[in-house]
């Protein structure tokens, strides 16, 4: 009996750690205050990109855009984190958005300005740092994943987002 209870405990432990948070576990606000709940999207890949306004490779917006348009029927979702974590984001969520717009022509989705490293990381950014050891190095790292919230892969600054790389794994998840 106690060897079945033991049995049964270790399974339990198992089956709780297995049953671990995926992106659809959390919520972000927009950058214009509304709640985005990553349930929504469940079913569709997400790319999601830390950005900066004032980043020499800020103009991977255009890279985004052109991204976003070329699957805009393919049910991609984009989310841009803009972020100040590397000191090379603007101040105002207001600003951030009209820099976004005018420069840009940004469609895909902006949330509030969040950190994503540190004590103070969006608890996004601390679950995907803790459960698969990945950190933005600087702005523009991208995590791209599945339908089902796991993450698939990521990629650093020094990739675009529109590059063979990564729609190549993006044509696999649609």
């Amino acid at each position: 009996m106690k060897r079945l209870i033991q049995f049964v405990s270790i399974i339990i432990i198992m089956t709780g750690t297995s049953m671990a948070q995926n992106l659809y576990n959390f919520s972000i606000k927009d950058i214009d205050g509304n709640v985005i709940n990553f349930q929504e999207f469940q079913g569709k890949p997400i790319l999601l990109v830390n950005t900066a306004s004032r980043c020499g490779f800020t103009n991977q917006y255009a890279n985004l855009s052109n991204l976003h348009q070329a699957y805009l029927d393919k049910n991609l979702i984009i989310i841009s984190t803009p972020s100040n974590s590397f000191r090379q984001e603007l101040s105002e969520e207001e600003d951030v958005k009209e820099f976004c717009l005018v420069n840009y022509q940004t469609k895909f989705i902006l949330t509030e300005i969040i950190d994503v490293k540190g004590d103070n990381a969006h608890p996004l950014y601390q679950w995907i740092a803790n459960d698969y050891g990945k950190t933005p190095k600087w702005n523009f790292y991208k995590y791209l994943f599945d339908g089902k919230g796991n993450l698939v892969d990521s990629w650093s600054s020094m990739t675009k987002p529109d590059s063979k790389k990564i729609t190549s794994k993006i044509d696999q998840l649609i």
